[in-house]
């Protein structure tokens, strides 16, 4: 990847939604150049996909839980139940698996208390666990779902004036 990548990726990061002939103008590129890039940055998997993200509050998303979980069960066997459980769970957004005290972490988005205490239920039920603990946010200071890139390819707001070998 280049620099004209770099720049390429942090404006789709902001926002995926541009027409190519914009994003091409922000990295001073003619279209077809720019879609190739954007092909090639696809199909070797750095561009995942690309959504819609929404407002959980305007969506009656109320309530992020940050759920700690140590298990006794540490088999390939167990892993593999517990993450076919967690992705038939839609109230899931994020599970890592931690170096440390707690084995995993999830990130829980829910309307309300009761929808989390059926998604507590349903998971302790469905498998065994040591512990489970659940931290409730009171406020959203930050979110992002953009990677930092090197500072001098953060995205341009307008039209890149710099010179630029094409595609």
């Amino acid at each position: 990847m280049d620099s004209t990548d770099l720049k390429i990726l942090a404006i789709l990061q902001e926002d995926a939604s541009l027409a190519i002939a914009e994003v091409a103008v922000r990295v001073n590129l003619s279209q077809t150049p720019c879609w190739r890039r954007i092909r090639r940055l696809e199909m070797s998997g750095v561009l995942e996909r690309r959504v819609a993200i929404l407002n959980p509050t305007a969506i009656g998303i109320d309530i992020t839980v940050f759920v700690a979980i140590e298990t006794g069960d540490h088999s390939s066997a167990w892993l593999s139940r517990f993450a076919a459980l967690l992705s038939d769970m839609p109230e899931v957004m994020e599970v890592h698996r931690m170096a440390g005290d707690i084995d995993y972490l999830l990130k829980i988005c829910v309307p309300n208390m009761t929808a989390y205490d059926d998604f507590y239920r349903k998971l302790i039920e469905a498998i065994p666990l040591k512990n489970v603990t659940s931290r409730f946010a009171m406020e959203r200071v930050k979110s992002t779902t953009a990677y930092p890139l090197p500072p001098a390819h953060r995205a341009p707001k307008g039209p890149d004036t710099s010179v630029h070998a094409g595609g």
